[in-house]
This record gives structure tokens, C-alpha cells and sequence, in this order.
């Protein structure tokens, strides 16, 4: 394959570090080599995901999360066989050595991955908002109608959804609804659509309220900003496996600090110093799995975000949890310079 650099990392990265290498090739894998180019192991997006959830660190060696047997091959010959007769991702072919000396990872033109099952699961999207973060266009358009290249944003988010058949859709509108409503209501694709309306601005967590005695099990509940491209179908695994009432989706976001950064002790004495620190956090990215428990558990018409939904839930001794997800796998178009952004990650172009 080309670049497969982009694909290869040395073995003292850190697990920040490894992710930021495996943002940057498309495959969610990397390949973890020795001084000398040796092959230790190798490292994916679910590989670092285990380890965080475990209780590992963003600072901690890749080497700890990482496969230190990875699947390898002699020859691209053996690597196509190998690569066929199972779901993997991409097969290094290996010198005498040990060392890498090419990656295998399909023909030409075949779809990379396995096909994505199908949920079958309701999304309730809050679509309420001014978008005030987006003024002045959410003057002129609500933000959900907001146009990323072909679409408007709410409908990238509907067919991301589609993608694994989740085809019941339960929208809470409130500003500029009546536009909402009139371009699904005059577009050639059909969506399966149940409207709620806010007679008041009830958060980005009350107009659920609304919803209340409409469920009999788990549900998506997404703000109309954000799309997500991460594996929908971990995350419900990962939800009903522990038995949580609400997993929040994060994503890690990861900042280079362009500074020296001085922890100062007692009377001024240094503690620490850092040259250009690279921070690493987890953001809220405002997608969320939800039992219907919880509805039954708010009050009508009042307004409430939803994190502090969450934070009620958590002080209830309720289950409540984090999935983590890279932040390549999160576009968030509630600020102007990230519509841009948005756009050519989805065209291209």
C-alpha cells in the first residue's frame, strides 16, 4: 500500500500519541516498531479504548494497550490469504528480519471493514435550539437546516443513523420548527418521523419529557450538532453489557500546547516544568444511549440540560457511563470554522 508510514509507530509512544498517529490514517490501526524497525506490536482505536475504560492513562506506554503477537505474513500472497479468510483490518508482510516491509490491506476498490448491523434502535434528536453559536445564519435558517455540502446537518445525522437500520426517528423542535417540519415534508426522501413540540425552550435535556411512555427500551438521543462516526454497535454492547441507564459518548480531544508550562509551589519554587505539553481531555460530544427509565424520572416542562440529567441519575447510585471515542470520530458543526472542517471530511473537497 502507499504511505504506509502513516500506519507504522515506534514503540515509546504514548497511548495520546498513538491515537493522534491512528487519527491520521483512516485504518484505526497502527504497527509499533523497535529501534531497529523490528515489529512489536500493534495497537487499534479498541485497543485503546479497553485500556482507558480499564483504568489506564493517556500518558501511559502504547506498548500497554497494545497486540504483541500481531498477525503477520511472509509474502502479500500470504497476506491476501490471510486477510480474506478473516475480518482483518491490514496484514504486515514481514522481512527475514522482522521488519516491515509492506501492508496488506485489500484489492483495489473493496470495502475496508466489516458491514454494520442493524440496531433497529428509535434516535430522539433535539433539534430545539437557536443555534446561537452559529448566528447570524440560524437568523435565517434554524440550525438544524444548516447546509454541509448537499445536506443540512440534521440529515447527515439521520442517515448516519440509517446506516444501521435505525429508521425511527422522534425530533423535538421549538425555534423555526415550521421550516424544520416543511423540508421534510417536501423532500423526496421519506423518513420515518414523529414531531414533538416545545411550547418553551426546555434545554438540551427537557424536551424528553415530551417523549415520556413513548419507549420500551433503549434509545439514541443526540443534539442536532454533532455527527458521529464511530461503531454505533460497540457502544450499544458496551451500554447494555454494563447495564447503565445512560452512557455518554466522549471524545478524547488532544491540544499542543505552544507553551513551556510552570507548576509553581509554596513561595514560588518550581515544581515542574513542561515544553510544549500535549493535554489530553475528554469533551462531552452531546450524543448519548438512554434507558426510558430516565424519562420517567424527569418533570414536565421544565427546562434542564442534560447533563445535569446525568449528574441526578449519578447522585441516584444509578449506572451511568463514559464510552470514549476518538476525536476523528467526532465533527462538530455548532461553531462557524468547524463547518468547513465538517464539510471536507464528508466531501473531500
Amino acid at each position: 500500500m502507499d504511505n504506509i508510514q502513516t500506519l507504522i509507530g515506534k514503540e515509546e509512544l504514548t497511548i495520546s500519541e498513538a491515537m493522534q498517529k491512528i487519527d491520521g490514517n483512516a485504518y484505526g490501526i497502527l504497527f509499533l516498531v523497535d529501534e531497529y524497525g523490528i515489529l512489536s506490536g500493534c495497537i487499534t482505536d479498541g485497543d485503546i479504548r479497553r485500556f482507558l475504560l480499564s483504568g489506564g492513562k493517556m500518558d501511559a506506554a502504547a506498548m500497554d494497550a497494545a497486540n504483541r503477537k500481531p498477525k503477520a505474513a511472509k509474502t502479500i500472497e500470504e497476506a491476501r490469504r490471510l486477510y480474506h479468510k478473516r475480518n482483518y483490518i491490514v496484514i504486515p508482510v514481514l522481512r527475514e528480519d522482522g521488519s516491515i516491509l509492506d501492508l496488506y490491506c485489500g484489492e483495489p476498490g473493496e470495502t475496508m471493514g466489516k458491514p454494520k448491523g442493524a440496531l433497529k434502535i428509535p434516535v430522539v434528536i433535539n433539534a430545539g435550539g437557536k443555534g446561537s453559536r452559529l448566528d447570524p445564519f440560524t437568523r435565517v435558517l434554524p440550525k438544524p437546516l444548516i447546509p454541509v455540502g448537499d445536506l443540512p446537518i440534521i440529515e447527515h445525522i439521520m442517515k448516519e443513523y440509517q446506516s444501521y437500520d435505525c429508521n425511527e426517528f422522534h425530533i423535538i423542535v421549538n425555534y423555526k420548527r415550521d421550516l424544520i417540519k416543511a423540508y421534510f415534508a417536501d423532500s423526496d426522501n421519506h423518513y420515518n418521523i414523529t414531531w414533538y413540540d416545545e411550547e418553551k425552550p426546555l434545554g438540551t435535556g427537557g424536551g424528553l419529557s415530551l417523549l415520556r411512555g413513548k419507549f420500551n427500551g433503549t434509545f439514541f438521543f443526540a443534539n442536532c450538532d454533532a455527527l458521529l462516526t464511530a461503531n454505533y454497535e460497540s457502544m450499544i454492547k458496551f451500554h447494555k453489557e454494563n447495564g447503565n441507564v445512560i452512557t455518554m459518548v466522549c471524545a478524547y480531544k488532544n491540544i499542543n500546547i505552544p507553551y513551556g508550562v510552570v507548576e509553581m509551589g509554596i513561595n514560588g519554587t518550581i515544581e515542574e516544568m513542561k515544553e510544549k505539553p500535549l493535554m489530553s481531555f475528554l469533551t462531552n460530544t452531546g450524543i448519548y444511549i438512554v434507558e426510558p427509565e430516565v424519562i420517567d424520572a424527569m418533570e414536565d416542562g421544565v427546562s434542564i440540560g442534560f447533563p445535569d440529567i446525568v449528574d441526578m441519575q449519578r447522585k441516584k447510585g444509578k449506572k451511568v457511563a463514559v464510552f470514549p471515542v476518538s476525536e476523528n470520530d467526532w465533527m462538530d458543526m455548532g461553531q462557524l470554522p468547524e463547518l468547513e472542517k465538517m464539510r471536507l471530511r464528508l466531501y473531500g473537497e
